[in-house]
């Protein structure tokens, strides 16, 4: 996919973080897409990194068919992989990092079925999208 189709694709799913956009297109987006919109409410994108820090002990969050989502909190970093209709909510991720305890867009991670174990596909990164919650004024209702 050639990078100017990657900013166009990315730019979409920023579209989803407006609640109103989700409301109206429920109809026609995935149960993945509607999930990440839910997720991504009140919250800000930020630039987007070729790395983002993931220890051991963080989950990385498989939001079917679309995303996958590390970190929690204040922020959380979003990448949106080449073919993301291979995410299976249902699968393990295997991830084998080049660069210690950090998640880059060229690092390999294998998905596998989670009940028989078997080899179910590879997930190509792409950058990682932080959003961070907006935080309300006082002033704000």
């Amino acid at each position: 996919m050639k990078p100017i189709n990657q900013f166009a694709a990315l730019a979409a799913l920023t579209m989803l973080a407006a609640p109103a956009a989700a409301q109206e297109d429920a109809g026609t987006l995935t149960k993945g897409e509607v999930e990440l919109a839910k997720l991504l409410e009140g919250r800000v994108a930020g630039e987007p990194q070729s790395c983002v820090r993931s220890l051991p002990s963080e989950n990385i969050n498989v939001i079917d068919g679309t995303a996958l989502v590390v970190g929690r909190g204040k922020t959380i970093y979003v990448n949106v992989p080449q073919y993301p209709s291979s995410l299976d909510d249902d699968d393990v991720l295997l991830v084998r990092r080049f660069s210690g305890s950090q998640l880059c867009r060229l690092d390999q991670i294998e998905t596998r079925d989670r009940f028989g174990g078997f080899y179910s596909g590879n997930v190509m990164l792409n950058d990682f999208v932080p959003y961070t919650r907006v935080e309300k004024r006082s002033d704000e209702g």
